[in-house]
């Protein structure tokens, strides 16, 4: 055989060793996490200043923004009984009415990751914080239905700063309307996306805790199709939101 054919058909097997090697999984650079960020807005059907900042809610979700829509108790008062008020979310939003040294609380509030506070119907402002948020170093974290009633998540990656961080269990319901008979809202019909129909605090993570979780929605007004689980991480000293992931049943 001539040398420069041999040449040549060595050069070629070396190359397509290559092209192998470098297709198994082993050798794939691993992909980066999408940076997840958690809006949260604090809200009421007794508050005519909300119906925007819903509308604002609904336009910013998507795949990298999850909602969680918290309406406060205190509004209940006022003319018209929130059916979704809980009081978990008045003490929360107080809670952040302390970190944020407010005078007072008020709605519509959007935190973004826990780490910024805007007009909720400022939708400009909302999007400014939801992308710093996104640039900023952030936990991974896996969410996986291991059968009917429970769920599996995964921490993993978790940045220097968050090492007292916390998990906390969301089940939010989209697709929502409501035909409000009295109060600042009266005769209007509101539509609602991500309003949380349950919240619990699942407890302290470390680096690569993996846990399952029982979950519960047996509340007949629930409608299954419209549900969303959401995990995220929080540190309780700081209020910054350092990974999430969600998931429909």
């Amino acid at each position: 055989m001539p040398r420069q054919l041999l040449l040549i058909l060595l050069a070629a097997a070396t190359a397509l060793q290559t092209s192998t090697a470098e297709t198994k999984p082993e050798n794939r650079p691993a992909a980066q996490n999408r940076s997840i960020v958690i809006v949260e807005l604090f809200t009421s059907e007794g508050c005519s200043s909300c119906p925007p900042a819903d509308e604002v809610l609904a336009k910013v979700e998507g795949p990298e923004v999850i909602a969680l829509g918290e309406h406060v108790t205190y509004w209940d008062r006022l003319g018209w009984k929130d059916r979704f008020s809980q009081s978990i979310f008045t003490e929360r939003q107080e809670a952040y009415l302390e970190h944020f040294r407010l005078s007072s609380v008020y709605t519509p509030q959007a935190v973004v990751n826990g780490q910024a506070e805007v007009l909720g119907s400022d939708q400009g402002r909302v999007r400014k914080e939801i992308a710093k948020a996104a640039s900023q170093p952030a936990a991974s974290v896996e969410l996986s239905m291991q059968s009917n009633d429970s769920v599996r998540y995964r921490v993993s990656g978790l940045p220097l700063g968050a090492r007292s961080a916390e998990a906390f269990l969301a089940i939010t319901e989209s697709s929502i309307e409501t035909a409000v008979k009295s109060g600042e809202n009266g005769g209007r019909n509101l539509r609602h996306t991500g309003v949380v129909r349950s919240l619990r605090r699942l407890g302290r993570v470390t680096e690569g805790l993996t846990e399952t979780v029982r979950v519960s929605t047996s509340s007949p007004s629930w409608k299954h199709e419209n549900l969303k689980y959401v995990v995220f991480v929080q540190d309780p000293a700081t209020r910054r939101i350092w990974g999430a992931a969600s998931l429909r049943p």
